[in-house]
């Protein structure tokens, strides 16, 4: 193997390493985009259900009907 198959080759490594590099960071993002968007979700989603938790306490009964008296 010669000097220019040599440098020819680390030059083909060091080209891919770049698009490696590229490929790790736009994936970086990516998830760190995927993370913000669930944790937004999650948060979300938490808040829905305190309102359903507090909607089923006070209308227990379906509408038009009235709770039992407190003696039944």
């Amino acid at each position: 193997m010669n000097d220019n198959e040599l440098a020819s080759r680390i030059e083909t490594l060091e080209i891919r390493l770049m698009h490696q590099e590229a490929t790790i960071e736009a994936l970086t993002r990516t998830l760190l985009q995927q993370e913000q968007l669930v944790n937004a979700q999650s948060a979300a989603i938490e808040r829905l259900e305190a309102m359903i938790r507090g909607l089923s306490s006070t209308h227990d009964a379906l509408p038009g009907e009235e709770p039992p008296p407190p003696h039944y």
